[in-house]
């Protein structure tokens, strides 16, 4: 776990715990092992803290954090290396993030390689830095980055790092063999000096107004969320308290939020992203056994948002695109756009203009279809026809190449259904991107009948290299994401129908932790969306759909769309939706003519209205759509629920403490769960979507723990 040698005087103590070198108790006690054999060895001048295999440490170990204390703490390790004489310098390559950031800011001195890159992610994890960061971080960085770094988890790179006075010097070369150089240059020189337990904070104006400002920005960033608040509290303890008060307080923060059910809501999230990437196909291929084929080149077509979007996401990671449209117009307005996001890019700082620039260069606008024809992978993002989809899968099947991949964007159609216009069924996978597709973090990738594993595998791998987290799941209308986004709509709408105000349930979403409400992100994304998308089902179905309709489909209607439409609320786009807007720019407002609206149709259909309180919203949304969630593991469309955790989590910002959906039905017991949803098909008989799922009901009597449901699905004995 931590191995020992000296060279030329200098003691070298690398870390070795395989994949990112953790700081987990073995590795923690040969630190202290060691440090104190060459703190005594008259022979070592000083030490070198290194990594092995190209990476310092990646910080704690989390699998640890629910077992007790074992070993020595870091700041126990840290408090020795702030007596020694001798030089402790830490040479970082890879990453130094966590613990590991904490082990190197104990150390006298710190040196890095220019791509190494450093940070405290703990927040991330519902989770301070507990190993002296939060007080140690500011008086390297000063104030101002330390707040930064701690409260947004965010990476930074060396030469940034340098800059702020977190890195002492950039090298090059062997790390060890630079360590040790820098070391022995360092030998004669007074260790308290350096020490960052001896130096001052630099603060950049008024502690107070720092204070009140950090505070401020978190509380509004993130909603809800406990641990960004105890990171400004304790790194504010950094010139607030003595040094070692400051520490005590740190740990006992710490401890306070290890126990939180926040914490370990972000937990189970970090390990449910890890797990969903160990798929499995029901026709037996796996993550194991498929091998992805090589994307060196792609093609996006429709160069619209969304297809825009896609294509950005392609070239930002460095592979060729082609950007097919059908006509010059439309395709110079789509290049347009891409432009102007990567010109936002840069003006943010997270771009250099040279980069931007590359991008630019290996993106290929086309009006010509044949350009396609060379591509390893091709993602179509034209809007949702089915005829459309078709004819372009046929095109593209008889002029690609044989492995070339298609890929569909679809976000409601059945795989198969498009699949079955080419000749390479094995090779047709959904891509599902979420809009905005640049930014959005989910890739819902949707397999059909007889999708390969190898198919699979190329897609998933895909989905990492641009940066996305992406999830499999099985192909039925509207897949995992906007299945279950369906009832928790439906519901949002019925209660507004039944007496709430659209703010009353947009309120409470966002008082549970949700970034914007339901009837908000309606008015963003166009109320007319909505609308067209009923009415084309209703077309299909040979049904009318009006301000009428009580019933639809055999199943109850809110015809409240159907009303805003027919008044020109169309959404923010044009000031006036569900709210409205003063500008393009503007804020939801509560509009008193939406409210009208709404009691008048409600009055013209005959229903009663009363009040409804946050917690029925809360449950008849988010009950539905676990009922959903249920039926979907049911179906085998999920292996796991973490896979629909970590959908929701990315896919529609499900506060990432409250651990998805799945997690949350745990947390609140599903006997109460499987009662309410009863309760709720009694009372609403003519909605589906309360049909109480029958694994839900298994599992509910069985009174199976949550780490238990996979073994369920998949057949097991209960």
């Amino acid at each position: 776990m931590t191995e020992y040698s000296v060279k030329d005087s200098v003691a070298i103590i690398q870390l070795d715990n395989p994949p990112v070198n953790a700081l987990g108790s073995k590795v923690r006690s040969g630190i202290d092992k060691y440090i104190k054999e060459a703190d005594r060895d008259s022979s070592v001048k000083a030490v070198v803290v290194c990594g092995k295999r190209g990476n310092f440490c990646a910080g704690a170990d989390i699998k640890e954090f629910d077992g007790g204390k074992k070993g020595p703490w870091i700041t126990d390790i840290g408090d020795y290396f702030d007596k020694m004489k001798k030089p402790v310098v830490a040479a970082i390559e890879g990453v130094a993030l966590g613990g590991g950031l904490e082990l190197a800011l104990f150390c006298h001195y710190r040196i890095a390689v220019k791509s190494a890159r450093v940070g405290q992610p703990e927040v991330a994890i519902g989770l301070i830095p507990g190993g002296g960061g939060t007080i140690r971080l500011p008086k390297a960085a000063g104030l101002k980055n330390a707040l930064e770094i701690i409260t947004t988890g965010n990476h930074v790179s060396a030469e940034k790092a340098h800059k702020m006075g977190i890195i002492d010097q950039i090298v090059s070369g062997n790390i060890i063999e630079e360590g040790i150089k820098f070391a022995k240059s360092k030998v004669h020189l007074d260790t308290s000096i350096v020490c960052l337990r001896n130096k001052h904070v630099k603060v950049d104006g008024d502690v107070d107004k720092v204070a009140e400002a950090a505070m401020a920005k978190v509380k509004s960033k993130y909603r809800g969320a406990m641990a960004p608040i105890y990171c400004v509290k304790s790194v504010m303890n950094s010139v607030r308290v003595p040094y070692q008060k400051g520490i005590e307080l740190e740990h006992e923060y710490f401890q306070d939020l290890r126990s939180s059910s926040q914490s370990k809501a972000m937990r189970y999230a970090f390990f449910a992203e890890r797990a969903i990437t160990k798929w499995q196909l029901p026709s037996g291929g796996n993550y194991r056994t498929a091998k992805p084929l090589p994307v060196k080149t792609a093609g996006v077509i429709g160069a619209g948002t969304m297809g825009g979007g896609i294509a950005l996401c392609l070239i930002t990671s460095g592979i060729p695109c082609v950007l097919v449209e059908q006509n010059k117009e439309f395709l110079d307005k789509g290049m347009e756009a891409v432009k102007m996001q990567l010109m936002g890019t840069v003006r943010l700082g997270k771009m250099a203009e040279n980069q931007a620039k590359q991008c630019m260069a290996i993106l290929k606008p086309t009006v010509n279809f044949e350009d396609l024809k060379n591509v390893d992978l091709v993602i179509e993002a034209v809007f949702e026809d089915l005829k459309l989809k078709r004819d372009i899968f046929e095109r593209l099947d008889k002029m690609c190449k044989p492995e070339t991949i298609l890929c569909t964007n679809t976000s409601t159609l059945d795989i198969d259904s498009i699949a079955t216009a080419t000749k390479r069924q094995e090779k047709v996978v959904g891509t599902h991107f979420f809009a905005p597709s640049y930014i959005m973090k989910l890739l819902e990738n949707i397999y059909g009948t007889k999708t390969s594993a190898e198919t699979v595998a190329t897609v998933m791998k895909l989905g990492k290299t641009i940066r996305k987290v992406p999830v499999l799941v099985g192909s039925c209308t509207g897949f995992v994401a906007n299945r279950m986004l369906g009832p928790y709509s439906q519901e949002a709408q019925y209660c507004v129908a039944e007496g709430a105000s659209p703010g009353d349930v947009d309120n409470s979403l966002m008082d549970y932790g949700m970034p914007m409400g339901t009837f908000q992100v309606s008015d963003l994304s166009g109320v007319d969306v909505g609308f067209r998308i009923r009415r084309e089902a209703a077309r299909k179905a040979g049904e009318t759909l009006t301000t009428k309709s009580r019933f639809f489909m055999g199943e109850r209607n809110c015809s409240l769309i159907e009303a805003l439409v027919e008044k020109g609320r169309l959404g923010k786009k044009v000031g006036k939706g569900w709210y409205k807007y003063d500008g393009p720019r503007g804020k939801p407002v509560v509009d008193p003519e939406v409210t009208q609206l709404i009691e008048e149709h409600c009055r013209s259909l005959g229903l009663e209205r009363r009040t409804i309180g946050s917690q029925e919203i809360l449950e008849r949304m988010q009950y539905a759509m676990i009922n959903e969630g249920f039926k979907i593991l049911e179906e085998g469309l999920c292996t796991m629920p973490e896979e629909i955790d970590i959908i929701w989590i990315y896919g529609f910002s499900w506060p990432k403490y409250m651990g998805g959906p799945m997690y949350y039905a745990s947390q609140i017991g599903l006997k109460k769960i499987y009662e309410k949803i009863c309760y709720f098909h009694k009372t609403f008989p003519y909605s589906a979507h309360w049909v109480p799922s029958s694994l839900l009901a298994k599992l509910s009597k069985n009174d199976v723990p949550f780490n238990k449901w996979g073994q369920a699905v998949q057949g097991s004995k209960l």
